[in-house]
């Protein structure tokens, strides 16, 4: 019951945050953004730091409180339920930090006009390397890099002979 409730609360955890730059908000939705063409220059892994909301440390104490107070007689049962919050708590607070981790890049980025720049951004479908053509997509505050779209002249058919 215990990793039951532990599972469901790390899963529950991990689901409600991302910065993945394949996400975007509904904040963020319907929105003009700017765009800057750059050139990356270098990539370097990082980690996201986890957040801590208290979601965590809430659903960890309530849970080791309940699993404690079901310990021993009515009177340990008290004790060690609130010994049990306690601990619940530290965990769930741990395990919310860690559940919300990101794997992600430092990317440098050259733009057009000389200027570089530093973006941190979650692992995402796209990889780059240097030399890559990007484009830096600031909405709202926010910063992201993706790649630069290919763009292919039309081809005009031959004017027929005769």
């Amino acid at each position: 019951m215990k990793r039951l409730l532990l599972a469901i609360t790390v899963a529950t955890l991990a689901a409600c945050t991302t910065t993945s730059p394949d996400v975007v908000s509904r904040h963020d939705a319907q929105r003009m953004s700017t765009l800057v063409d750059g050139t990356v220059l270098s990539l370097r892994p990082v980690v996201v730091e986890g957040s801590q909301s208290g979601i965590g440390a809430t659903a960890g104490g309530v849970v080791g409180g309940v699993a404690g107070a079901s310990v021993g007689g009515r009177r340990e049962s008290v004790a060690v339920g609130v010994i049990g919050a306690v601990v619940g708590g530290v965990i769930g607070n741990a395990v919310e930090r860690m559940g919300t981790r990101e794997q992600a890049y430092e990317i440098i980025v050259q733009l057009k006009n000389g200027e570089r720049r530093s973006i941190v951004q979650a692992q995402a479908e796209e990889a780059f390397k240097p030399g890559d053509p990007v484009v830096v997509v600031t909405t709202g505050g926010k910063v992201r890099v993706t790649r630069a779209p290919t763009v292919t002249p039309d081809v005009v058919p031959a004017a027929p002979k005769g």
